[in-house]
């Protein structure tokens, strides 16, 4: 009789993949608003910190920690990164973040990474 094969175990948090897709998303929806779309990067070179924010001339460069942290809690951070490199003020900061978390939520594969066996 055969047995089945175990499967590969499933990824923890989100990945590197899942990341630059969000960071693609979010710039773009940033700079189509008229905004700063910032650059993403992971992770921050501080030990210790979850996003990190370093501003060179007009534009800005958010860090984020993905490693040992869900998935929104990652795309919180790349949201706030990007009020933060346009210095938003509520109620504009409100509607932006309220946006962001909005179109983030309808693109594929930015709502709880779904995780494929190959």
């Amino acid at each position: 009789m055969m047995g089945t094969m175990p499967s590969a175990p499933r990824p923890a948090g989100p990945t590197s993949a899942d990341f630059a897709s969000a960071a693609r998303l979010l710039s773009a929806e940033a700079r189509r608003m008229g905004l700063v779309g910032p650059s993403f990067r992971c992770p921050p070179r501080l030990v210790g910190v979850d996003r990190t924010i370093r501003r060179r001339g007009e534009g800005a460069i958010v860090s984020v920690r993905l490693k040992g942290r869900p998935w929104p809690a990652v795309v919180a951070d790349m949201i706030e990164g990007v009020v933060v490199a346009n210095r938003l003020d509520p109620p504009r900061s409100d509607r932006l973040r309220s946006e962001l978390w909005e179109r983030a939520e309808s693109a594929t594969g930015l709502s709880e990474p779904e995780r494929r066996v190959a």
